[in-house]
């Protein structure tokens, strides 16, 4: 099995859970931070983590989504919201549909702690995003809970 993980972190929080799946994954893997991750084609597996921006994945992994056809597929986020909130799993969805051919076998999202300069632009806005409350509890994270969960979900995918 050969696997690559491409990853896109403005904090390094989406870094921390790359390094995780990438430690995870069985066989040949190969990891890449998402400017210099090479195409997706001819991988048994492809896993790419985001951050949020406006809900959705950024920019940059929204772009290398477009691209990951009929390949098995990992989603993983770090964002400010809580975990299994609707900003979560609608993201999670959002990252699924723009690899529609794909055949996404596994997600994880945890909170991320949201650059501070950033946190206090989006608090200033009218009307502040809804998941703005729960940034505060995202700060340290992720945690060596969040990382220790997110090998578990890999393990229970079975890959090898």
């Amino acid at each position: 099995m050969t696997s690559l993980v491409v990853y896109s972190s403005q904090t390094g929080n989406t870094r921390k859970l790359a390094e995780v799946v990438y430690a995870s994954l069985p066989g040949m893997k190969e990891m890449a931070p998402i400017d210099e991750a090479p195409r997706p084609e001819g991988y048994d597996l492809v896993a790419v983590g985001f951050w949020l921006q406006a809900g959705k994945p950024d920019p940059k992994a929204t772009a290398y989504l477009q691209r990951v056809h009929n390949v098995p597929l990992l989603l993983f986020a770090t964002h400010g919201a809580a975990s299994g909130s609707d900003h979560a799993r609608n993201a999670m969805a959002s990252a699924a549909d723009l690899a529609p051919t794909a055949d996404v076998v596994g997600t994880f999202s945890c909170p991320g702690e949201v650059n501070p300069k950033m946190l206090e632009k989006i608090k200033a806005k009218t009307p502040p995003p809804p998941w703005i409350a729960d940034a505060d509890a995202a700060v340290g994270h992720p945690d060596a809970e969040d990382l220790a969960r997110l090998a578990d979900v890999i393990n229970t995918l079975n890959l090898h």
